[in-house]
């Protein structure tokens, strides 16, 4: 990872800071977006330590409006350089929100801003590039309602997150079909049930399920985060493009997630919705 620049969705806190900070060490120069500052300049902290010489660069964003996610998606395309792209900033919300978009939270930050600013910077994408997209085994026995993508009706907030994670696989899988033959790669992940901040901010019985079950069940962010710098770094996987991978190896998700016309479908709907025709 020596001179590489890797570009990092929510990189200030579990999986996501832990990843960024180990490529860092690689000798990755890492580019990140926040939207909480001080955790930001934590995270910054902790990069120019892990690789000071380094010029590591941090770019201010809500990820759940269109307008924010296409702006910092220029400001990343005017890089001269991107090695990996590792789209993580996720939530999970108990109760629905709706953004200045007229979308669900949900699917807005979970599922649109990995798809605008990954659709922004494939241009910029060379031969040897990597896409690492963080998605989940909490997609098992999520379907996606075509005719519903904003859930107005019957909203509950693990069903709804499960289908976001659904989504990222949808979208991994017609990514790297579009693709094929570039050289660029797109994979994605299951990082496992990690002991970090998410569904902190959940409210509801999903924040009490959660802060009972992380000290049970849990793993540390350091395991959870593994996949991922496999991914955006290992030699083994040069070749390797659209598959799910869970404890570095690739596994299988669901029918529904592997389902092309879904997938194909999930990105015409999203195109369309960032004005991406």
């Amino acid at each position: 990872m020596q001179g590489k620049t890797v570009i990092i969705t929510g990189a200030t806190s579990g999986i996501g800071e832990v990843a960024a900070v180990r490529l860092a060490e690689k000798g990755a120069r890492i580019v990140f977006t926040a939207r909480d500052k001080a955790r930001a300049d934590d995270t910054m902290a902790a990069l120019k330590k892990a690789n000071p010489a380094a010029d590591h660069a941090l770019h201010m964003a809500d990820l759940s409006r269109l307008s924010e996610m296409k702006r910092v998606g220029a400001v990343l395309a005017q890089e001269p350089r991107i090695d990996v792209l590792i789209n993580n900033a996720g939530a999970l919300f108990n109760k629905r929100r709706e953004t200045e978009d007229g979308l669900e939270m949900t699917f807005a930050l979970n599922h649109m801003a990995y798809f605008v600013i990954t659709n922004l910077l494939l241009p910029k994408l060379r031969s040897g590039a990597r896409i690492v997209t963080v998605a989940s085994n909490a997609h098992r026995g999520a379907r996606l309602d075509f005719d519903d993508l904003q859930v107005r009706r019957g909203y509950v907030g693990f069903p709804v997150y499960s289908k976001s994670k659904l989504c990222n696989i949808l979208f991994n899988r017609e990514l790297a079909r579009r693709i094929a033959g570039s050289g660029v790669t797109a994979n994605c992940l299951h990082p496992g049930f990690v002991a970090t901040r998410f569904g902190d901010d959940s409210g509801g019985l999903m924040r009490t399920v959660l802060k009972v079950a992380k000290p049970i069940g849990a793993i540390s962010p350091e395991e959870g985060a593994q996949t991922i710098i496999y991914l955006a770094s290992s030699p083994q996987v040069n070749n390797v493009s659209g598959e799910y991978f869970y404890e570095c190896k690739p596994a299988t998700p669901t029918a529904e997630a592997r389902n092309d016309g879904d997938a194909k479908r999930l990105w015409e709907i999203s195109a369309t919705i960032a004005g991406l025709n």
